[in-house]
Formats: structure tokens, C-alpha cells, sequence
């Protein structure tokens, strides 16, 4: 058998996301990836408290000291150092260079929520893209997990699920929903369908 693939996530805030995955990845769902470490571009979020009741390493990686050149030469060393083959944004809010990007060609995943090519791009994230969505007056939405390159949301789609929008839908009520009903469903399944490419590979 070969080894599992070692993941990393990378997180920015609470880690809604990051639960899931681990909420999966304990039933054996996620069965080709292994979380090796939980990466955080900022002190004191709730995810890194995910990480660590989980017994998963967690490591803080500053953003706003450094930049992001610095940021990304100390973001690298962490997942070298670690061996890490894969990497999943979960919430993480920096854009990464092409530069960073290339050294993980489909490797890298990132969860978006709305159906690209609707409501993404930079500046698209959090409630802006329900907001977005609401204002447009689509009737239906979704999340949409994709491989990361230079441009933002412009990676290789992996897999999507819809969302039917409510008449009296919020910003607020229709990201819960569309976490529940998508991000925290596919995003799993996502990843181990990416990693079992990765691991057939070896």
C-alpha cells in the first residue's frame, strides 16, 4: 500500500471548513490524505484550536510582519520541512504568487463559494460573494473546489454542487446553507479524489 499523502491546510480564521475535513477524515472518509500540519497566516485563531483537539501540529506562519515575499520563502520552508505533498486552503486569506503556485502544480486546493465562473475572482470572498449573488438575483448557487494557480479561482475545477437560493435569503443565511449543504460535502470528497491521483502517481 502506498503511504498516504501529506496534506497541509492552511487557514486564516475560524476553520468551518478545516472541521469538516477533520469531521471526515476521523470516519475514514478521507482515506488517500493525511493532515500532517495546520499552517495559520495569523496569532490566535479558532483554527488553530481545531488543529490542536484534533492532535494535529499547527504552526503559525506571520503574514503581516514580513510581506509576501518573506511570507511565502517561511510558508515554503514550513511545508519542506514536513514533507508536505498537497495543500488545502480551508478560509486562508492570501492570494499566492505564480512563483509559489508552480512549485505545486494541482497540487494546491482551494473551496470557493459560488459556481465559477460566477462571483469569483479577487475581492470575491466571504459574504461579498453571497451578497454578490443575492444582488444579481440568481436562483441558484453553490461552492466550487478548484486546483490554485496565479490566478485567483482560475485553477482547474475538481467538483461543484448547487445550492437553491431562498426568496428571503440573507448574505448571512445563505453562506450557512451553502457550507452545509456544499462546501462541507464536496470539499472531502475533493480532496480525496485529489489525493488518490497524487498517491496512484507515486
Amino acid at each position: 500500500m502506498k503511504p498516504r499523502v501529506r496534506t497541509a491546510v492552511l487557514v486564516s480564521g475560524g476553520g468551518t471548513n478545516l472541521q469538516a475535513i477533520i469531521d471526515k477524515s476521523a470516519e475514514g472518509a478521507i482515506p488517500s490524505a493525511e493532515i500532517v500540519v495546520v499552517i495559520s497566516d495569523r496569532e490566535g485563531v479558532y483554527a488553530l484550536e481545531r488543529a490542536d483537539k484534533a492532535g494535529i501540529p499547527s504552526e503559525v506562519v506571520p503574514f503581516k510582519e514580513t510581506g509576501r515575499g518573506e511570507f511565502e520563502r517561511r510558508l515554503a520552508a514550513a511545508l519542506e520541512s514536513r514533507g508536505v505533498e498537497m495543500i488545502v486552503l480551508a478560509g486562508f486569506m492570501r492570494i499566492l504568487s505564480a512563483d509559489f503556485t508552480a512549485h505545486y502544480p494541482n497540487r494546491i486546493l482551494n473551496i470557493h463559494p459560488s459556481l465559477i465562473p460566477s462571483f469569483c475572482g479577487e475581492g470575491f470572498y466571504g459574504l461579498k460573494v453571497h451578497k454578490a449573488a443575492l444582488d444579481y438575483g440568481v436562483k441558484v448557487t453553490g461552492a466550487t473546489v478548484h486546483f490554485v494557480n496565479e490566478i485567483p479561482d482560475g485553477g482547474r475545477i475538481i467538483m461543484q454542487k448547487a445550492v437553491y437560493i431562498d426568496d428571503n435569503d440573507t448574505p448571512e443565511t445563505l453562506q450557512k446553507r451553502v457550507m452545509r449543504e456544499a462546501e462541507w460535502v464536496i470539499y472531502p470528497e475533493a480532496i480525496e479524489k485529489a489525493a488518490s491521483e497524487i498517491r496512484r502517481s507515486k
